[in-house]
């Protein structure tokens, strides 16, 4: 089965061809960054009005990348939600519209289910069950994860997301959007410093949630009452990382242990984090474990997560009818199971 994905969610136009056979037949990406930077941050009807400009383009070169025809392909899968509502109505209109013409079914996809699935895009995937970590700008969740769509929220932000965070404390430290993998390099320069020490926010108390806002106070207040060199600003971004890197960790090792699993999935922007990756490898390393990527251009947004997702769910019978619903707030475990076989 041959899916068209359509991913709009936010500032990132993603389109990809997946065939349930063949696997990847095609990728194509355009990304929004430019758009907003003089904005610092995304403005939601720029994101909007620049998918309207971009879909359309993007799924001709995808179609032509993978040496296809309209009439080659057997389902039209997109993110439905979350993420920015404006922006979900561009995908889902073109999509559902592209299904009807095409008369072939098509899918809404939850946005985090594609992030979730996307290391399984990876020739070494990962087999149920497992814990997965989904980290990015808008989330940050702990899941257990049986099978697709047989989810088991185990805790999530009870405020900003790890990715906010990251953004927001880059803006704080005047780095030019998107700040959370500038903040992430300027760490590298940074050293350990007694001046700059963090908390490691809700880990000296039981259960699996988060909480980045007070760690996002405590880097203002270091800003404001640091000299201002390049160097201070280098070890603030070197302990704020390592502050929200070790309380990810933090809650994966409680998650894996109390679960009793071995497996962790890490997905969504912020996985891309190269200390992040480190620390996990280690942690899962001690516990006899093994931990999944996918790779780094599918850390992002993207459109062969969606594509994935959606060939799952199309080749086990759902579909959508000719309603277009996007949901901006869409809780992950009210998703459907797919039977495995």
């Amino acid at each position: 089965m041959r899916v068209l994905g359509i991913e709009t969610s936010c500032d990132e136009t993603g389109i990809a061809v997946y065939d349930t056979e063949r696997g990847l037949l095609a990728h194509q990406l355009y990304s929004q960054v430019k758009l907003h930077a003089d904005y610092g941050g995304v403005v939601p009807e720029l994101a909007s009005r620049d998918h309207v400009r971009k879909t359309l383009p993007l799924i001709k070169r995808a179609l032509a990348e993978a040496g296809l025809q309209a009439q080659d392909i057997d389902g039209v899968a997109y993110t439905a939600g979350p993420g920015l509502v404006g922006a979900l109505m561009v995908g889902a209109c073109i999509g559902r519209s592209l299904a009807y013409g095409w008369g072939v079914p098509a899918l809404a996809v939850h946005h985090m289910e594609g992030h979730l699935l996307a290391p399984m895009l990876e020739v070494d995937q990962p087999a149920f069950p497992f814990v997965a970590l989904l980290v990015s700008g808008g989330h940050t969740m702990l899941v257990r994860v049986d099978g697709i769509g047989q989810y088991q929220l185990l805790g999530e932000s009870i405020d900003d997301a790890a990715g906010e965070a990251f953004d927001k404390t880059a803006k704080l430290m005047g780095l030019d959007y998107p700040g959370g993998p500038r903040l992430a390099k300027l760490a590298e320069q940074g050293q350990v410093n007694p001046e700059f020490v963090f908390p490691r926010p809700m880990t000296d108390r039981p259960g699996l949630d988060f909480s980045f806002s007070g760690l996002k106070t405590a880097a203002a207040n270091a800003i404001k009452k640091s000299d201002g060199t390049e160097q201070s600003r280098a070890d603030i971004a070197l302990a704020f990382q390592q502050a929200v890197v070790d309380t990810l960790a933090i809650k994966c090792k409680r998650a894996l242990q109390q679960s009793g699993l071995k497996r962790l999935v890490v997905a969504g922007g912020v996985s891309a984090n190269l200390e992040l990756r480190r620390q996990l490898a280690d942690l899962t390393t001690q516990l006899g474990g093994e931990v999944f990527y996918p790779r780094a251009e599918f850390c992002t947004d993207n459109g062969a997560m969606i594509a994935f997702a959606g060939a799952q769910r199309l080749q086990a019978g759902q579909s959508e009818d000719l309603a277009v619903i996007t949901r901006p707030r869409w809780p992950l475990q009210e998703l459907p199971a797919v039977n495995a076989s």
